[in-house]
């Protein structure tokens, strides 16, 4: 294939983007390619920069890698711009959650009923969700047959925005939480070639239409291993929720198994506190949005951080890098007690022969032509959910070759309860985040809060959201509201 330009903003984030830098190099497809990096954190740029250098020149792969803080530079003549970018990254987050708290808001304003991922922030992230809108306009002026990977959350917000204010560019969401069907067949102890499945839903919100097994309805074996084992589950991380007693109940009410973040993205009954929380996603943490499963995740993203930047320091003074970071030599490094995931991960960025499990480099592939694939990817619905509108993005699995997308069949269709009672109002939230931002109606962002059972007044909205935009941080988004 010929050789392309490929643009990643944000490309310092934690093992995310250097798992798609990996998976770019091992590839065996970019010969002569050049990658622009993108982020605003200069020492953790230059070590995804110095790891990505190495594993090129040990892999005898022919492929340029270049540093930049500018968009511009980034996006003009790229066939694709990958966005994983958060802006203000998690320390302002955590500054409007814990705003949220202090005025009466368990996990903060943006915790919410379908929608508990704790940085899939829809109502105060204004600068994300511009931030979107701007690549996307960067993209058409600057390289207007490039595609626009949307990696960065919130997805569907994300790139449902992008459809409609910029229809022209050609964007698509990813997110891997589809690979919850995995962790569900290797707790079954299936095995996986055997297995025939679809997810469809939004991202976050995705359900286990089809499950057969060695062509058979596979559902009764998850009944059978919920009826004799879940009463043994222990989660090893605050993550592992596939087969908790949340996506267990949350068949029961929907009539299909939830898949990925959808587990963590249940009604406020299972979200009051910490221990109901503990209640439904298992002891210690009580789920990965938890009080103590998000400081679980923060402080793992900040060993990572730490590992990333030791190891880029290390491979300049040592033999081949794939040879001396083994698995074992990593947790040499690290120290005992580091998180097994933590090791993992970075053991399956430096491994040449593993693909890193995200969808970015197999679409790049498949869209040129390499080869098809079938992809879950976040596209404008257009039909393929018949009961959810066209211009909204739906998660569906798709085969991606050098003709185009091809959504699959949705067959058998989702259950009229994950239509009506998940989808629907999961939906409706995400019109009037979209439409706020939009029309420059911030009122559309307090019906939100209205309908919360945690307001208890029209002044504590006022409040609340006055004390969020008085940040500084907020300015455009003050101006953008007219306040």
């Amino acid at each position: 294939m010929p050789a392309l330009r490929i643009g990643i903003v944000g490309a310092g984030s934690a093992v995310f983007s250097l798992r798609i830098v990996s998976d770019l190099i091992k590839a065996g497809a970019f010969s002569g390619s050049e990658v622009v990096l993108m982020d605003i954190d200069d020492e953790r740029l230059k070590s995804v920069k110095t790891l990505a250098e190495r594993l090129v020149s040990e892999l005898g792969v022919n492929m340029k890698f270049k540093e930049t803080k500018n968009l511009d530079e980034t996006i003009k003549g790229s066939d694709f711009v990958i966005n994983t970018a958060l802006v203000g990254g998690h320390a302002y987050l955590e500054k409007v959650r814990r705003i949220g708290e202090k005025h009466g808001y368990y996990r903060g304003i943006e915790a919410q009923e379908f929608n508990m991922v704790s940085d899939y922030y829809t109502m105060t992230n204004f600068n994300q969700l511009d931030y979107f809108v701007h690549i996307a306009r960067k993209v058409v002026e600057l390289s207007p047959n490039a595609w626009l990977l949307q990696a960065a959350n919130p997805v569907f917000e994300g790139t449902t925005l992008i459809t409609r204010m910029v229809p022209e560019v050609n964007v698509v969401g990813f997110c891997h939480g589809y690979h919850g069907v995995d962790h569900i067949a290797e707790t079954l102890g299936l095995e996986k070639e055997k297995i025939e499945w679809q997810v469809a839903g939004f991202n976050h919100a995705i359900w286990l239409n089809k499950f057969l097994y060695d062509g058979k309805d596979g559902y009764p074996l998850i009944e059978k291993w919920r009826d004799e084992h879940s009463s043994e589950w222990k989660p090893r991380t605050p993550f592992d929720d596939y087969v908790s007693p949340m996506a267990f109940e949350m068949l029961r009410i929907y009539g299909m198994m939830p898949i990925g973040d959808t587990v963590r993205n249940s009604s406020w009954r299972y979200h009051r506190d910490l221990e109901t929380k503990k209640k439904w996603y298992g002891e210690p943490w009580g789920g990965a949005d938890s009080e103590l499963g998000w400081k679980w995740y923060q402080e793992s993203l900040q060993k990572i951080v730490e590992l990333e930047k030791l190891i880029a320091k290390l491979v300049q003074e040592t033999p081949p890098l794939v040879k001396v970071f083994t698995k074992d030599g990593l947790k040499k490094i690290v120290g005992e007690g580091a998180p097994e995931e933590i090791v993992e991960g970075i053991a399956q960025i430096i491994d040449p022969d593993r693909m890193s499990g995200e969808q970015h480099v197999p679409f790049m592939m498949a869209i040129t032509g390499v080869k098809p694939e079938r992809l879950v990817i976040n596209i404008p619905n257009n039909g393929t959910i018949k009961e959810i509108p066209d211009d909204v993005v739906v998660e569906i699995p798709a085969i991606v070759d050098k003709e185009g997308i091809h959504p699959e069949k949705i067959d058998p269709p989702l259950t009229p309860m994950v239509i009506r009672a998940y989808l629907y109002p999961r939906m409706t939230r995400m019109e009037l985040a979209v439409r706020a931002y939009m029309e420059r109606n911030i009122d559309y962002i307090k019906e939100i809060l209205y309908r919360d059972p945690r307001t208890k007044s029209d002044e504590q909205v006022e409040s609340v959201l006055g004390e969020i935009l008085a940040l500084p941080e907020n300015e455009r988004m003050r101006k953008h509201y007219g306040i």
